[in-house]
């Protein structure tokens, strides 16, 4: 079959005004543990039929260097410190840019879009044996022959999360517009625990540190598997359909989006995996900016796991009681446990991180960034937004984002990335498909 996808070019993008010298980022240790890990994104554009080949694609070039300038942390590169551990010199070494062109149109990709096809649009390079010379982020501008764009993103989740990486996307969107940046970003360390908080014989939260002083001391079995990504999209209204059936066991307030569909998928991905008592390991991961007092524009990993337990005889047939178990991991992650797992990772550092989702289904909730706010020069307005969290490894992930404004405040969509057999028993779910999502990625 021949390639849709072909590559024009592969360049160095720097930025337009040189950084201080001897500038240099330390690595906190919720980046450290991501050092195995690394994100991918794809935004979708329509553009002008009029608009020739290779035009688009010069104007967003020279944007991005300009853009660079404000992020000296992602055109540096890797170094280790006297201690052995990962820091950012800031050398103005630059991006790594890839030039594409794809047949047909962006329309006519969407509608026939599988996970295999569409990360040929996100161009990644794994770290070579000399990180000095190795790019952490990288960028690909695919141009569609009968109109349309797709921008790939690629970075080193050791550098940032899912946030960051749509911060900069963002910020790149601003800089074309000539706007100034509504969401600069904080190159600050993770805040100290507050003077205030302190008490006499402070005893840590230790759920959190057993959770991942678990993951440290268990082997990662990383077994060759074929994996693939279904994209669910979740209309408003059966979202709140799906909340107000959880409601009836939930006392602690009301439910979340995130709860709703993290509790819809760990019921229903238990059945299709084959259990009859009980629920498969599953693991929630969070934003904590908010938690810990940071500003949005926070650049580094603010992304915390902890593990969500099956009570007692909770089958999975009993979706509220599921949702109030998620409902109550997500309420003790507060500030004073999350400062305890910093203080005890700084204490406990760990030089050979392991793979953070190398054993339970993961649920990750990135509803509250908004990848649909970065439009471009020329009113280029994300049409769909696709998200990888890599690799993925043990019982698979799912990802549940925001939808475009105008599909309403609840509407959600869930990539959902399993073995190939799963993926397909999980469309045909009787739980999933009462709340009639519309798949707008199948399996390969």
């Amino acid at each position: 079959m021949e390639n849709e996808v072909s590559f024009i070019c592969k360049r160095t993008v720097v930025s337009t005004k040189p950084v201080e010298p001897g500038k240099y980022f330390p690595l906190s240790v919720l980046d450290r543990y991501m050092e195995n890990n690394h994100i991918r994104m794809v935004y979708y554009y329509q553009t002008s039929g009029e608009v020739r080949l290779g035009e688009v694609t010069k104007k967003l070039r020279e944007t991005l260097s300009e853009m660079l300038t404000h992020f000296p942390k992602v055109s540096g590169r890797l170094i280790r410190d006297e201690k052995g551990q990962w820091k950012i010199k800031c050398n103005d070494a630059g991006v790594r840019m890839v030039e594409a062109k794809a047949k047909g149109s962006v329309e006519g990709w969407l509608r026939c879009v599988d996970r295999e096809k569409e990360l040929q649009l996100v161009y990644w390079e794994t770290m070579f044996h000399k990180p000095y010379y190795w790019s952490t982020f990288y960028v690909q501008l695919t141009e569609f022959e009968e109109g349309g764009l797709a921008i790939g993103l690629s970075c080193v989740h050791l550098l940032a999360d899912s946030t960051c990486a749509t911060t900069f996307m963002k910020a790149w969107a601003d800089i074309s517009f000539g706007n100034k940046m509504n969401t600069p970003p904080l190159f600050i360390p993770l805040p100290p625990r507050r003077l205030g908080n302190i008490k006499p014989n402070h005893y840590p939260h230790m759920e959190l540190i057993h959770y991942y002083k678990s993951l440290i001391e268990k082997p990662i079995c990383a077994k060759e598997a074929k994996y693939t990504t279904i994209s669910l999209s979740f209309s408003d209204h059966m979202v709140q359909a799906c909340m107000s059936m959880a409601q009836p066991n939930c006392t602690s307030g009301p439910i979340t989006p995130f709860e709703a569909l993290a509790g819809l998928f760990w019921v229903s991905l238990s059945k299709v995996k084959g259990l009859r008592n009980g629920l498969l390991d599953m693991s929630i991961c969070l934003d904590v900016r908010k938690v810990l007092g940071l500003d949005n524009g926070f650049f580094g990993n603010c992304m915390v796991y902890n593990k969500v337990h099956s009570e007692g005889n909770l089958e999975y047939n009993h979706f509220p009681q599921a949702v109030r178990t998620i409902k109550d991991v997500v309420a003790k992650m507060d500030s004073e446990g999350i400062m305890d797992l910093i203080e005890w990772l700084e204490n406990n550092d760990i030089n050979s991180p392991t793979m953070i989702n190398g054993h339970d289904l993961v649920c990750v909730n990135l509803e509250n960034v908004d990848p649909y706010l970065a439009v471009f020069q020329d009113r280029l307005k994300p049409i769909h937004v696709s998200y990888y969290i890599e690799p993925v490894l043990g019982q698979g992930q799912v990802l549940i984002l925001s939808s475009p404004k105008g599909e309403g405040p609840l509407s959600r969509v869930a990539m959902v990335t399993l073995k190939e057999e799963e993926a397909i028993k999980l469309c045909e779910d009787y739980l999933i498909s009462q709340f009639s999502p519309i798949i707008l990625m199948k399996c390969q």
